[in-house]
């Protein structure tokens, strides 16, 4: 018995030695992008006897899949997630600090850290990050009588245009996400930073229920007779695809519509989002995913150590200026200044920056999440006034923060 004990002790030791040398990493999507390959075997080379292990998960399995292993107390060292579940995991005790020095956070563009930050600290590590900016089929313009060299700056703006394109060709003047998805949210949040309004303050207080928000409402209100119709059956991707095959005349999309664009014929054109009454400059919802370290998986400094390598500038950067992925870069560099002077499109997507706002952090983000989309359905439907919708969602939200 006590030699049988004495095997079993030194399995577990040999089995616990091997796991301190693997970092396990719940990578979300379809396959592994070349890049992050390329980099995994650069970083496994310098790190002798440590292997990285990622395990591809369709994105709609990969984020519940990460929590459902950490609360079952076998967790992964690493995953990729939507930085809006990192207060949840926080709270929940399911991952650890990854804090950023002042260096850090001086290099990335303004707010992106916000995504990031909880009570203060970090819990994760910028991996991808999008912005939106308006985009405008100048042939359509044109057909409608309209300067193709002329796109709107403002809402008020944006709907005439819309209207007149419409009314004058017949074809959409405006594509409008409104689907029971999660970027019919982050469609309309775009509005919200593009009129200076927010939707939880840094106290906790929910902020949904003002005037800039209730602006950026009637606005959605007054632009749905002249968008697709039935916007309720239609996500941005499906919008974006109306767009690239000449049916509907502007759109808010990120670098990704760019990259497709080019294959097609359309004569287009990018710029800033258009503005709100109270906007105090450009913006757009700044959305991040990011690298969670998860707690208990004995590799956690490790883990946080190939984490900032694999999202370190330079391969960042090789990673996030490949185009058809639809991301803005993270971090401003004389790279990324490179690529802006050799493709201008890239120029409205990171100018949107300056005034753009975070994803709400809350405790349960779906609730919420939830709670927004019926909201934008409800006034774009026409069954509820935006001020009866909005401070009905402002309620609801209290519970989920």
């Amino acid at each position: 018995m006590a030699l049988a004990l004495l095997g079993s002790t030194a399995l577990t030791a040999v089995t616990a030695h091997a796991a301190d040398k693997e970092i396990s990493w719940i990578y979300c999507g379809d396959t592994i992008d070349p890049v992050h390959t390329k980099y995994i075997k650069q970083w496994e080379e310098k790190n002798a006897g440590w292997k990285v292990t990622p395990e591809v998960v369709g994105w709609a399995q990969c984020q519940d899949k990460a929590t459902t292993l950490a609360a079952a107390g076998t967790p992964v060292a690493m995953a990729y997630v939507g930085s809006r579940t990192l207060k949840e995991f926080a709270q929940n005790d399911l991952i650890v600090k990854v804090p950023m020095t002042d260096e850090e956070k001086k290099a990335y563009y303004p707010h992106i850290v916000d995504t990031v930050t909880f009570e203060g600290t970090q819990w994760g590590v910028p991996i991808a990050f999008s912005t939106k900016a308006l985009y405008w089929n100048k042939d359509l313009f044109k057909q409608a009588g309209l300067d193709p060299e002329k796109p709107p700056k403002t809402w008020a703006e944006e709907i005439e245009m819309a209207k007149t394109i419409k009314e004058k060709t017949g074809i959409p003047g405006f594509g409008l996400s409104a689907k029971t998805f999660d970027n019919t949210m982050h469609q309309f949040m775009h509005w919200v930073y593009t009129n200076n309004g927010s939707v939880i303050d840094a106290d906790g207080k929910i902020t949904l229920d003002s005037p800039q928000i209730l602006a950026a409402l009637k606005a959605y209100k007054d632009i749905v007779p002249y968008s697709e119709e039935g916007p309720t059956a239609y996500e941005q991707n499906e919008v974006r695809a109306i767009f690239l095959d000449g049916k509907v005349a502007m759109i808010q999309a990120g670098s990704g519509a760019a990259s497709r664009l080019k294959e097609t014929k359309i004569s287009w054109g990018i710029t800033t989002l258009p503005l709100g009454p109270d906007a105090k400059g450009p913006g757009t919802l700044l959305i991040t995913d990011s690298l969670a370290i998860f707690k208990g998986s004995g590799v956690e400094d490790k883990a946080t150590e190939f984490a900032k390598f694999i999202t370190s500038p330079d391969v960042q950067a090789e990673y996030e200026l490949q185009g058809g992925a639809g991301l803005t870069p993270l971090r401003p560099s004389k790279k990324v200044d490179e690529f802006v002077a050799k493709d201008p499109y890239w120029k409205p997507l990171i100018e949107g920056i300056s005034y753009g706002g975070p994803e709400p952090l809350f405790t349960d983000y779906k609730g919420f999440q939830n709670s927004m989309i019926e909201m934008i359905q409800s006034v774009v439907t026409g069954k509820a006034e935006p001020e009866a919708a909005l401070k009905k969602a402002a309620g609801e939200i209290e519970a989920f923060k």
